[in-house]
C-alpha cells in the first residue's frame, strides 16, 4: 500500500512540469457563470480559479469505519469532485459568487466553517468518511469507485443532516427536471423570531431571510440542483457540445462532474472547445484543525494553471450542478434553460412544469428518525438501511 501511495505523493510538483499555460488569445473564458477576457484579465481569471476550494486525495487520516482505508488515493476522485461542487454551492450560499480568496489573508468565519465540513474526519458532515459510508447504501463498497450519479445521491442524503447550511438537494431523474417538485421541496414556511434560538450561531442567511419574509409568503430553501446525464454511448455526441458549454455561462452554474472512465474531474468552465477542470489526482497529507479551531487552508486551493481537455474527449456520463439561493434565481435558471437548452432538437435534458403522471408521487426527502444528529449517526453500514437504493448511473468502462 505504501508503494502505491508514494506513487501519488509528489504529483503536485510533477503536474507543474507539464501543465500548459493559457494561450495568448482574445477569446473569452467562462468560469462558473463569470466571463474573463483572457488577453487582458489573465491574473483575474487565475485568481478566480484559485479561489475555488480544491479537494484532492489525502493520506494518513483515521481509517474509514475504524478498520477501512486511511487514504482515498486511487479510488476517491469522484467523491473529491462531488465535494468541490458542493463546496462551491456553500461558498455561493454564505459568501457569494464574487467572494475571492487570497493566500494568508484572514477569511470570514463562514469560510472556515465551510472548510471544516469537508475535513477527513468521521464527525465532519461531508468528509470522505461520511461519503464513502453513505455510498454503501448506494451499493458501493468502501474503497470502490463512484460514478457521477452515485455521488449526487450521496450528497443529497448527507445534506439532510446538515442543519447549518440547510440546502435542498434535488437530483433529477430520467433527464427530467420537474419545476413543481423543486418548488414543493424548496418553499418553506418562514421561521418566527422565537424559533430561531435553535439555529447555529453562524447560520445568518436562513434565519435572517426568514425574518425578512412576510408571514403570508413561503421562504426559499437554497437549492443545489444536480442533473445527471448521458450525452452519448461510448463518447460524447457533438450535438450536445454547445448546450453543455452554455451551462457554464449561467450565473447559477456549479460546473460539472465527469471525466474519463475511473478518472474523475471537476469541470469549472471552458475556453473555446476546451474544458477547464480541477484535478483531484494529487495525494496530500491529511490536514486537521489547529489549536485555535481554524484550518490551514494552503493545500485546499490550486495555485497553478488549471488543466484543460478537449470537450469531445469527455466521457458521456456527466452531472451538471446549479445553485439557486432564492426562488428568483431558480426562475431565472428555468428561463435560461428554455432559451438556451430546450431550443435544440436533441435536448440534453427536459424541463417540465408538472410532475409526470406515470411517475411515483414526489415526496420531499426527509432525515430518517435516528437517535443522533448530523454526521455522527453514520458510524456503521447497518444504520444505512433507512435509505432506499437509487438506480445506478455510472461512467462506463471502455
Amino acid at each position: 500500500m505504501e508503494s502505491v501511495l508514494s506513487k501519488y505523493e509528489n504529483q503536485i510538483t510533477i503536474f507543474a512540469d507539464y501543465l500548459e499555460e493559457f494561450p495568448d488569445t482574445n477569446d473569452l473564458v467562462w468560469i462558473l457563470g463569470k466571463q474573463h477576457l483572457l488577453k487582458t484579465e489573465k491574473s483575474k481569471l487565475l485568481s478566480d480559479i484559485s479561489a475555488r476550494l480544491w479537494f484532492t486525495y489525502r493520506r494518513k487520516f483515521s481509517p474509514i469505519g475504524g478498520t477501512g482505508p486511511s487514504s482515498d488515493a486511487g479510488w476517491g476522485c469522484m467523491l473529491r469532485c462531488g465535494q468541490m461542487m458542493l463546496a462551491q454551492a456553500l461558498i455561493c450560499r454564505h459568501l457569494g459568487r464574487d467572494w475571492n480568496w487570497e493566500k494568508q489573508k484572514e477569511q470570514p468565519k463562514e469560510y472556515q466553517r465551510i472548510l471544516q465540513c469537508f475535513l477527513d474526519r468521521k464527525d465532519c458532515c461531508y468528509s470522505i468518511h461520511q461519503m464513502a459510508q453513505m455510498g454503501v447504501g448506494e451499493g458501493k463498497s468502501i474503497g470502490e469507485w463512484f460514478g457521477p450519479n452515485t455521488v449526487a445521491q450521496v450528497l443529497k442524503k448527507l445534506a439532510l443532516f446538515d442543519e447549518w447550511n440547510s440546502l435542498a438537494v434535488y437530483v433529477s431523474m430520467d433527464n427530467t427536471v420537474v419545476i413543481e417538485d423543486i418548488k414543493k421541496m424548496c418553499r418553506i414556511l418562514p421561521l418566527s423570531t422565537d424559533t430561531d434560538g435553535g439555529s447555529p450561531p453562524n447560520s445568518l442567511n436562513a434565519s435572517n431571510h426568514s425574518k425578512a419574509t412576510s408571514a403570508c409568503c413561503p421562504a426559499w430553501k437554497p437549492l443545489l440542483l444536480i442533473v445527471p446525464l448521458r450525452l452519448g454511448i461510448n463518447q460524447i455526441n457533438p450535438v450536445y457540445v454547445d448546450a453543455f458549454k452554455e451551462c457554464f455561462k449561467m450565473p447559477q452554474s456549479l460546473g460539472a462532474l465527469g471525466g474519463k472512465p475511473n478518472n474523475a474531474y471537476y469541470f469549472i468552465g471552458f475556453l473555446g472547445d476546451e474544458l477547464i477542470f480541477l484535478d483531484p489526482h494529487t495525494t496530500q497529507t491529511f490536514v486537521d484543525t489547529e489549536e485555535d479551531g481554524t484550518v490551514d487552508d494552503q493545500t485546499f486551493h490550486c495555485l497553478q494553471s488549471p488543466q484543460r481537455m478537449n470537450i469531445l474527449n469527455l466521457d458521456p456520463s456527466v452531472a451538471l450542478g446549479f445553485f439557486c439561493k432564492e426562488e428568483k434565481d431558480f426562475d431565472n435558471w428555468c428561463s435560461l434553460v428554455q432559451k438556451e437548452i430546450l431550443k435544440e432538437n436533441l435536448r440534453m435534458f427536459e424541463l417540465v412544469q408538472k410532475h409526470p403522471s406515470h411517475w411515483p408521487p414526489f415526496v420531499p426527502p426527509a432525515k430518517p428518525e435516528v437517535t443522533t444528529t448530523g454526521a455522527e449517526f453514520i458510524d456503521s453500514t447497518e444504520q444505512l438501511e433507512e435509505f432506499d437504493l437509487e438506480e445506478e448511473f455510472e461512467i462506463l468502462s471502455v
